[in-house]
């Protein structure tokens, strides 16, 4: 990533991308920025983004600079952006606002930058200046409405412009590191990802996460639990008293994260941030989805196998199962798993 000295000296278009709040719109944010960098080759690209995101952006090669914005989530944080605002003026000529909220909107127009571009919503009017209508039916994915913001309006209208993967840079000496101090062994590991930050419908049972362990150790693998310092009790419940089981949830970082899950062979994951990332390093993703969409948010990659059980109350995106059973993900069942990570045909879970 270029310093602001060598940003501020490139002579193409200066763009500001005010980022995400979430590790996988993060990630597949990355869509845009190699878009960008593909119609502008000489255009220098920053992105205004929470503090905890940095070790994302560092690596994609496609961001020049990474301004963190360290205001707490539901925070309005008036002076810490109009601080920033003050900082960025006279240094970027466009700002793309993924977010659709007001204050997200704020900085760019506080800091001058002449084309604000960025969907309506919030009352917005006066802060974008490139307002844009967002029409769900065509832009149907999130990484869609990303993109569809670096276009122009009417290109972006029609919806059918290519969509490039993720595609995060590994630190390999790192990755070896990580494996020595945290003793994870040579065994060829699984990684499993049972955290579910947006509610409990989006997670498979820890019981199924625990019995499908057993049975991959049993051939040979190790397992890897990954996940946030949140995530821990669920992690014990997968490891506890498992040999060549690991409950890293919460001992890792976030640039951590993204090597470890490059050396998995493969992730069993819920529709997650990390299940993203797990994505962007090429990792074989097997991906559990029930209260959300295969469709809005799947994996930016051709190295996945998405296990859905379609029933007629799915996809709910409800944080918790209206009907309390969470049948979608429970009647997803270990072995079917096992048999996709074996390579082996699937009847009834696409």
């Amino acid at each position: 990533m270029a310093d602001t000295a060598a940003v501020n000296a490139k002579a193409g278009p200066r763009l500001l991308v005010v980022g995400p709040s979430w590790v996988g719109d993060m990630v597949m944010a990355q869509s845009l920025f190699i878009t960008l960098k593909q119609r502008h080759p000489d255009a220098t690209i920053g992105v205004l983004a929470p503090g905890w995101s940095l070790p994302i952006l560092e690596r994609m090669p496609e961001v020049d600079e990474a301004i963190a914005l360290d205001v707490k989530h539901g925070e309005f944080g008036w002076k810490t952006r109009r601080e920033i605002a003050s900082s960025l003026k006279g240094r970027f000529d466009h700002a793309i606002v993924l977010p659709r909220s007001l204050k997200s909107a704020l900085v760019p127009f506080l800091a001058g930058i002449p084309r604000r571009t960025g969907f309506t919503g919030e009352q917005r009017y006066l802060l974008l200046n490139d307002r844009r209508k967002l029409d769900k039916a065509v832009l149907n994915q999130t990484v869609k409405r990303f993109v569809a913001l670096g276009l122009d309006a009417e290109e972006a209208a029609r919806g059918n412009f290519a969509i490039p993967h993720p595609r995060l840079s590994v630190d390999s000496r790192h990755q070896d590191e990580l494996r020595e101090s945290l003793g994870l062994g040579e065994r060829p590991a699984i990684g499993m990802m049972p955290g579910a930050e947006y509610g409990p419908a989006k997670q498979w049972p820890l019981e199924h996460f625990r019995e499908l362990a057993e049975s991959l150790i049993g051939k040979g693998y190790s397992v890897w639990v990954m996940g946030g310092p949140k995530d821990a009790d669920a992690g014990a419940v997968i490891t506890e008293r498992l040999e060549h089981a690991h409950n890293l949830c919460g001992k890792t970082r976030l640039a951590d994260a993204v090597d470890l899950l490059a050396a998995c062979k493969q992730v069993v994951t819920n529709d997650s941030g990390l299940m993203h990332v797990a994505a962007a390093v090429g990792t074989r993703i097997q991906a559990l989805y029930g209260s959300s969409s295969p469709i809005y948010t799947p994996p930016l990659t051709d190295n996945a196998y998405i296990h859905y059980l379609g029933l007629s109350c799915s996809p709910c995106f409800e944080r918790t199962c209206p009907l309390g059973h969470r049948n979608c993900l429970k009647q997803m069942v270990p072995d079917r798993i096992e048999q996709a990570i074996q390579g082996s045909p699937i009847d009834s879970c696409r």
